[in-house]
């Protein structure tokens, strides 16, 4: 099977990577990629949201399947440009994908299906956003209507900094808060039937003790001890499932990704977002313990035989993803500075790997930072702990001129799953 992944991020790398060991798989081909993906993939230096090109490549490829990583591809069509070629493709229509590209579409979409979610407005005007924060009072929820590469949402207790963000949007919807743990669920899905993978959990915020600013995701973790055993067949019961049967009733069925994003709250599941792929940095930890040859799971969501896949296998132990994010993240990310200790570290520490985000090859073939989130390190355990300790051993190891990471990636979980319960 030749298959293209398009994108080039921390969730592309960890993509190539499970596609490489899958023994169906001939070859991988990866469109841009980064320098992580070229060590793995071919490379092509496409534009990933150009949906003719990416069509073009392709069909030029002879791809068996693309599976387009990122969100704003999706929303821009690329997707429904492959599948106009007749070349299977993992990955929503623009029509289907708007369930990310839009939070006001997405509200529409669970209040069809009645799916339960946070209480919200979309608000255009800032007379809208400030009657709305008053409504529903600190903290105080602010999120941009359109895609924002995981950072056009706002949580805090001022006012002031809140009506900022709303003034700073086109459109923006304003939510009650959330209590409760936070649960990320991925779900395969071929318009009608749903597949889920295992749950994860990840971390917002840019500074440990979850302070600082939101961002794309500094690291996660997989399965969750805490989490009840019955959590995910009630996810998909209550929310997955009723989503995906409310855009095939509108005549947009949703096939790829379902990332269903969800507070557990006093009053029961409630779901903060929905989006149209996998997620990043939980993708690193879930695909870490997958072991189901993945080309055969997407490739059957992209034909419409997910109902005759066999049940998902998955490894006994945890998974564990730390993000290295480059000095100034997430506000102004500072790009172009060598990254070292690669290679060494990966060989020093068992179990754990890297996986690119933001690289580039400079003109003497060094890697360099290119992005905000630079790296994601990735290590298995047979717990948390063990899992924990891996990743952070390596990364520790890197070194990239003030880069900064979280140091309490699932820690509390870890602490409590080794702490003994008493009847």
């Amino acid at each position: 099977m030749r298959i293209l992944v398009i994108g080039g991020g921390a969730r592309e790398h960890a993509l190539c990577r499970s596609l490489s060991h899958d023994p169906q798989v001939t070859e991988v081909h990866c469109a841009p990629g980064n320098a992580g993906t070229a060590e793995i993939a071919t490379p092509h230096p496409v534009d990933p949201c150009d949906g003719p090109a990416v069509a073009g490549l392709a069909a030029e490829l002879a791809a068996d399947l693309v599976v387009v990583g990122p969100e704003a591809p999706l929303v821009a069509g690329v997707a429904d440009a492959v599948r106009e070629r007749g070349i299977p493709v993992f990955g929503p229509s623009a029509e289907a994908a708007r369930l990310e590209g839009s939070k006001g579409f997405a509200k529409d979409v669970m209040a069809a299906a009645g799916v339960p979610t946070a209480r919200g407005y979309v608000c255009v005007e800032p007379a809208e956003s400030d009657a709305a924060l008053d409504a529903f009072g600190a903290p105080y929820v602010v999120k941009d209507d359109g895609l924002a590469a995981g950072k056009g949402v706002v949580v805090t207790d001022d006012l002031a900094e809140a009506r900022a963000h709303a003034r700073g949007c086109d459109r923006v919807v304003v939510e009650e808060f959330l209590d409760g743990p936070e649960v990320s669920l991925f779900a395969v899905t071929d318009g009608e039937t749903v597949r889920p993978l295992q749950p994860a959990q990840d971390f917002k915020r840019a500074h440990d003790g979850d302070r600082g600013p939101n961002t794309g995701g500094m690291g996660a973790y997989s399965p969750l001890p805490w989490a009840d055993p019955g959590l995910v067949d009630e996810i998909v019961a209550t929310v997955v499932q009723p989503t995906v049967d409310e855009l095939r009733r509108r005549g947009t069925p949703f096939v790829g990704l379902l990332y269903a994003g969800l507070a557990i709250t006093s009053r029961g599941l409630r779901v903060i977002e929905f989006n149209a792929r996998f997620g990043d940095p939980e993708t690193q930890a879930v695909l870490a313990r997958l072991r189901t040859p993945l080309a055969g799971l997407l490739y059957a969501a992209a034909t419409g035989q997910l109902a005759a896949f066999p049940e998902l296998r998955w490894s006994e132990g945890s998974a564990v993803t730390v993000v290295l994010a480059a000095d100034g993240y997430p506000a102004a990310p500072r790009t172009g500075d060598p990254v070292e200790g690669l290679a060494e570290a990966e060989s020093a520490v068992e179990s754990a790997y890297v996986l690119h985000a933001g690289t580039a090859r400079d003109a003497e073939g060094r890697v360099v930072s290119s992005g905000g989130r630079v790296l994601s390190i990735t290590a298995t355990g047979a717990d948390l702990t063990e899992a924990r300790d891996r990743a952070y051993a390596l990364i520790s190891r890197v070194r990239l001129a003030g880069a900064h990471y979280r140091t309490d990636i699932a820690a509390q979980a870890a602490a409590d799953a080794a702490t003994p319960t008493h009847p």
